[in-house]
């Protein structure tokens, strides 16, 4: 049980061989801590027996109290005695702007999406606010804190997955799985699995983002959500028994493998080889910047077992154990956690049974599989591009120049401006889409739906980049320092490019868009 201590007691402890300092409330002995100090002892000395919890802000990440606070608490501000409930006659103080609308978070301007913050929203009800306050304490205690950690280490412990499978996020960013006894544990917030909809998954992709790190996110869930995806809607019974459980209770993992050395978004001249050998398959060729692909089980792969173009594509299931299967990291600018690789297969045996659908089939399982990746990914960069928002905001409230705080400069309030403008838009435009996706057929979705997806993940990755140089700009040298204050926006600045390139480069989005949604107009009677 923490201890309580008054504030004239913390002040006789202001040497260098007994030195403790007060922050948000908590009582800290850093005397063991003062050679460690990044900054130098003389600093902490300096405010040693006085509540630094003003300089500590002006200087720190909250998440190194998360992360090392524990080790030096030593208890708190306060009495022991429990304050006497005195009864009055007065009406308790409601705010007039409430509309009671379940306000959530730390309500900093725009920093979470406006059903959030007491606004009015036609599609969120109970089950949505369950899950979002359940994957976000998840993500506050378990992954936000470790995030520069693990990104500098370039890899996430086997243990985040056993704690995501448990606590239902493995299982929530996937589709709907015919049998739900394949999935070990339940969805966040209690949501009965049957109830689980398109919206709940944004919720959880979206509160998982806010870790501010597309490596973890992608490390967690990227190769699980684009490579479970065929195994879910097109494999036989078998191989979803076989991959299924496993890729969700957290213990093994799966990746998906397109991407060609040759070329990554003309994905119908591919030329990676599945000869057939009567009973089985002999695989030969490479794949590259395949996420999850250091350190997967299962690789869904896109490979030709026919004639060239989209007619000859076919999707199998390879397994690392089987001989001829080799992978190996590749550097990249960013979401260094993730696991991209490249991943060559060497005369791999792969039996007939591994076939994912139908042979020859592959290309319209790859298209199928594009509109949910794409959402992903606008889920994740948008909620990026709101992460440099609210960090701007935070930092600006506290941070002075020329007499005044950041926040109070015009030409500080201009960049906010614009960079909320195109994230609230973005986020509208999304929320509509998704909402289509739960009302509409889903053979109708890839054709009626894929355009405007396309023109949206275009939208969020140019979005994300615009906030992340204006948030490095607001931060200034702090953003280009790993590590501290600007943390978030020095890696979310690093890992824009995973988001324009990767899914789809932008301007193969934008003309894809415009074709698509032409084509669809034309078939739909529009008068042009």
């Amino acid at each position: 049980m923490a201890k309580n201590f008054s504030i004239e007691e913390v002040a006789k402890h202001t040497a260098s061989n007994d030195c403790w300092v007060i922050i948000h409330g908590n009582v800290y002995d850093l005397t063991n801590f003062l050679s460690e100090h990044p900054g130098g002892k003389k600093i902490l000395l300096k405010n040693a027996g006085i509540d630094a919890t003003e300089k500590f802000d002006s200087f720190h990440n909250a998440s190194v109290l998360t992360k090392m606070g524990s080790a030096f608490l030593i208890g708190k501000i306060g009495s022991d005695d429990s304050p006497s409930t005195v009864e009055t006659d007065e009406v308790e103080d409601v705010n007039p702007l409430m509309v009671g609308q379940h306000s959530f978070g730390d309500m900093v301007p725009y920093s979470d999406p406006m059903w959030y913050q007491d606004w009015y929203s036609p599609y969120y009800n109970e089950t949505h606010r369950a899950v979002r306050k359940a994957v976000r304490e998840f993500v506050d205690k378990e992954v936000t804190p470790f995030c520069h950690e693990w990104d500098e280490a370039k890899q996430l412990p086997r243990e985040l997955y056993l704690k995501a499978a448990k606590a239902g996020i493995l299982g929530a960013c996937v589709g709907q799985v015919d049998d739900p006894s394949l999935m070990k544990y339940p969805m966040p917030g209690g949501v009965k699995y049957e109830e689980f909809d398109s919206f709940h998954r944004l919720i959880t992709m979206d509160e998982l983002s806010r870790c501010a790190s597309g490596g973890v996110t992608w490390g967690l869930i990227g190769g699980l959500g684009i490579g479970l995806g065929p195994i879910v809607h097109f494999a036989s019974k078998e191989l979803q028994e076989r991959v299924i459980p496993g890729c969700l209770d957290g213990t093994k993992n799966i990746c998906l493998a397109i991407t060609e050395p040759s070329g990554g978004s003309d994905v119908a001249n591919l030329s990676t080889e599945a000869k057939d050998m009567g009973d089985h398959f002999l695989v030969n060729g490479e794949k590259k910047w395949i996420t999850n692909g250091v350190f997967a089980d299962f690789f869904t792969v896109a490979v030709r077992t026919g004639k060239p173009g989209f007619g000859g594509i076919s999707f199998l299931l390879i397994e690392r154990s089987m001989p001829g299967v080799t992978t190996r990291q590749m550097n990249c600018s960013g979401v260094w956690s993730s696991g991209t690789s490249f991943v060559i297969f060497e005369d791999v045996k792969v039996p007939k049974s591994h076939v994912i659908g139908k042979v020859d089939k592959g290309f319209k399982y790859i298209m199928q599989n594009f509109n949910p990746e794409r959402i992903g990914c606008v889920i994740q960069a948008n909620r990026f591009a709101r992460i440099c928002i609210e960090e701007s905001i935070t930092y600006g409230n506290k941070r002075e120049t020329f007499g005044k705080k950041l926040i109070d400069h015009p030409v500080i309030r201009n960049k906010l401006a614009n960079m909320i403008r195109k994230v609230e838009a973005t986020h509208a435009w999304l929320e509509a889409l998704v909402y289509q996706s739960t009302q509409m057929d889903p053979n109708l979705q890839a054709i009626r739906l894929g355009g405007p997806i396309a023109l949206c993940k275009a939208q969020a990755s140019r979005t994300f980049e615009y906030c992340a140089r204006e948030a490095a700009q607001i931060f200034g040298g702090l953003a280009y320092t790993r590590g501290g204050q600007g943390e978030k926006v020095e890696r979310l600045y690093r890992e824009v490019r995973a988001y324009s390139i990767p899914g789809g480069s932008e301007e193969i989005m934008l003309d894809l868009g415009v074709r698509q949604s032409i084509k669809v107009g034309q078939f739909m009677g529009a008068k042009m």
